[in-house]
């Protein structure tokens, strides 16, 4: 190599190139360990319903370390999300000295079981966050095996803008181990919806169940306790509760 000495040349341009890399990067990083570009400010998008904001300082507290370039938006991001009311959060920088937060609330639609503060988001998932009493009373009631809370929403969603066309609305749903559907609405009345099924899906037991409901009030001379919707072609109504499977009346279309 001594011998040539255009190799040499490029060579040592390689290494003043790969130097001088080294020292940009260096100084880069050192400038931005320096205490300069504070954050000045951070910002939250769009209302907050539940996350008090008092909440979000605490959060951040141990949280917002560095400067504007140097900040962890991750551990940001992540210590935010353990507030019980956020679902989801954006961390973004916003030049020249603040950062800009948006956070996704969990939007309660239904109470998981019976425990207080256990709820169920308008994206089928479980939380839990703080609630009072009767707010969550006011909240229908879900039940089932955890990884079933997705469509057991669904069904939830269904059965309400069935049932609005009888003016009842859904205020318990519940899923037995088999995966069997059953409601209890409004006025008391169970509803056994039974399992999802491709030739006899939950929408057609709905469908039938609010066509027959006038005739389902007045069946037998008395208001039936439960309508067992599981039959292909008709149902059949329990109307006391000592009421044996034999003496239930059955009703076909």
């Amino acid at each position: 190599m001594w011998n040539r000495p255009q190799l040499m040349m490029d060579v040592a341009d390689l290494l003043l190139t790969a130097g001088a890399a080294a020292l940009l990067v260096a100084m880069a990083v050192g400038v931005a360990r320096l205490p300069l570009f504070p954050i000045r400010g951070v910002t939250v998008a769009g209302p907050l319903r539940e996350v008090r904001r008092d909440e979000i300082e605490h959060s951040l507290y141990g949280s917002l370390r560095g400067n504007f370039f140097s900040v962890d938006l991750e551990a940001l991001r992540k210590s935010l999300e353990r507030l019980p009311w956020v679902r989801r959060v954006e961390a973004r920088r916003r030049w020249p000295a603040s950062i800009e937060l948006s956070l996704e609330e969990h939007v309660p639609v239904a109470s998981w079981g019976r425990a207080d503060g256990w709820l169920v988001n308008s994206h089928g998932e479980i939380f839990m966050a703080g609630m009072s009493a009767a707010a969550q009373e006011a909240l229908p009631v879900f039940s089932g095996p955890a990884n079933f809370v997705p469509e057991m929403l669904d069904t939830y969603r269904l059965a309400r803008d069935f049932m609005r066309r009888i003016g009842r609305a859904p205020r318990e749903l519940s899923v037995s181990r088999r995966l069997a559907l059953r409601l209890a609405l409004d006025d008391g009345m169970i509803v056994e919806l039974g399992r999802q099924q491709a030739g006899a899906p939950i929408r057609e037991r709905l469908e039938r169940f609010v066509e027959f409901y006038p005739a389902i009030l007045t069946a037998g001379g008395r208001r039936p306790e439960a309508v067992d919707m599981r039959y292909p072609n008709g149902f059949a109504l329990r109307t006391g509760a000592a009421a044996s499977p034999e003496s239930e009346s059955e009703g076909r279309p």
